[in-house]
């Protein structure tokens, strides 16, 4: 198994998207790619880290979740006998966001940078568990409720016990909130419980022990979670809430400024219909 890191900041010109971790994973008969990068670039880049290791098929390009610098370098491994597969709710969400994705993230990257991007959703879809096999290498594909996004998927690797959780695990980059904080916390309850050796995070170091990595990232939502509510009942508008609500843990955190008053809203408008 193989992580390429990636940065831990916002998509630009100079990091063309790559800036979330994709793994790929070596069988005695073909590779799996997980996640491949916020641009076509990024994508072949990570194709031709493959190719110096292997000449095996590339069977599999396995999308964690929707979001583009996950999702925008699938085009790179367009090839015959290639599957893409993900959470049976991505095609739908990659649908509904296509143009805005394209869009932000070519002015982002800039028009050089993000040539040959483009959308390419799954056509083999997880409900609950899939499996696929390589060759004396087993992946179990899980489909999570509404969590990080409404489309969250991990793969857990049977051979090295690694656990490949996408965006529900965010090491030093401030968790994001695209679907339910209170469903992101119900799935890492239910995460902690499945044994496994390592972690890999969408976002920070390559490797993680598990489940103690998710701790920090617990610790923002679940401090999110009683915030929220404790404004909520105290009749706090959410103007108040995105000034005064602070972000637990802020010392570790990095695009705090991007990303904490996001959160805020997003937590606000879920907290008020509990």
């Amino acid at each position: 198994m193989f992580v390429a890191e990636g940065q831990v900041a916002l998509a630009s010109a100079d990091n063309r998207g790559d800036i979330a971790n994709r793994v790929f994973i070596l069988g005695e008969q073909a590779v799996a790619v997980i996640d491949t990068g916020g641009s076509f670039q990024a994508g072949d880049a990570l194709k031709t880290a493959i190719r110096a290791r292997t000449s095996l098929p590339i069977r599999y390009v396995i999308n964690t979740h929707m979001h583009p610098d996950h999702v925008l370098g699938n085009a790179a491994f367009r090839e015959e006998g290639t599957v893409f597969a993900g959470h049976a709710k991505l095609p739908r969400a990659l649908a509904a966001r296509a143009g805005q994705y394209l869009e932000a993230n070519q002015r982002l990257i800039g028009e050089a940078g993000f040539s040959g991007t483009q959308i390419v959703p799954p056509t083999l879809l997880v409900e609950g568990e899939a499996q696929l096999d390589l060759g004396g290498r087993v992946l179990r594909l899980t489909a999570h409720s509404t969590a990080h996004t409404d489309n969250d998927l991990t793969v857990y690797d049977e051979k090295t016990g690694t656990l490949i959780l996408g965006d529900l695990l965010f090491e030093d980059h401030l968790p994001v909130i695209d679907g339910s904080l209170n469903g992101w916390l119900a799935v890492l309850d239910r995460l902690a419980e499945r044994g496994a050796a390592r972690a890999v995070p969408g976002h920070g170091p390559a490797s993680l022990p598990w489940p103690e990595a998710a701790a920090d990232e617990r610790a923002y939502l679940r401090a999110l979670q009683g915030d929220l509510r404790m404004a909520i009942r105290a009749g706090w508008p959410l103007s108040r809430a995105l000034v005064d609500i602070k972000p637990q843990g802020r010392e570790h955190w990095r695009l705090i400024e991007d990303y904490h008053r996001r959160n805020v809203s997003a937590g606000y408008a879920e907290m008020e219909w509990e």
